[in-house]
């Protein structure tokens, strides 16, 4: 047991020496830096575009709170896959996994504060559905259309199950990856369907 424990600190103090280091932003060069900031500024512009605000100010202050949380979320996402391939035993590579996670649930609950004290909750949703492609209502339209005969309560648990999906593919580092949390949770909605009786092969 001492020596697990002994084991399990002195992997803690390696994660957070290579986390720290790799926070360093003189590790990234300034071309590599000026390239991404205009992408995920290009990128949060479009999102906050879509809200139509009529404040420029607020406009400009709501793409700086998107961009900084995508690059809050890559600078974690990037200190993982470094100490997940240094790294690649089991034991350390659920550590590192949920150093990450726990960053991950941080970082969102703090963007949404942030994001609230700027905009109300529809734009905030609004907000969400373009981080992650509008998925979440092309899915629930799709469900409608192909099983007309839903009723309230159906409806309700199919797009409660696609918001927190939404909730987890925000977060994600990748399109592929945004696009597997809204598989997953249309796995689930299918499968309560299919116990109300319902046919869901083209809802798949």
């Amino acid at each position: 047991m001492k020596h697990s424990l002994l084991a399990l600190g002195s992997t803690l103090i390696m994660v957070l020496a290579v986390s720290a280091a790799h926070a360093n932003p003189s590790h990234a060069t300034s071309f590599e830096d000026t390239t991404y900031t205009r992408v995920i500024t290009e990128r949060s512009g479009k999102i906050v575009a879509a809200l139509g605000l009529p404040d420029s100010a607020v406009f400009y202050r709501v793409r700086t709170i998107v961009a900084d949380q995508y690059r809050a979320l890559n600078a974690v996402y990037t200190v993982r896959d470094s100490l997940l391939k240094q790294h690649p035993t089991d034991s350390i590579k659920k550590i590192v996994q949920q150093d990450a996670d726990t960053k991950v649930a941080g970082l969102h609950a703090a963007y949404l504060k942030k994001l609230a004290t700027q905009l109300d909750s529809q734009q905030i949703d609004k907000i969400k559905d373009g981080m992650t492609y509008n998925v979440r209502n092309v899915t629930y339209n799709a469900y409608l259309q192909m099983i007309p005969q839903l009723t309230d309560q159906q409806k309700a648990v199919i797009m409660a199950d696609l918001i927190e999906a939404r909730e987890h593919s925000m977060d994600a580092e990748s399109s592929e990856k945004k696009h597997a949390w809204f598989g997953k949770y249309k796995g689930r909605i299918n499968n309560y369907l299919s116990q109300q009786g319902l046919n869901t092969k083209q809802a798949k």
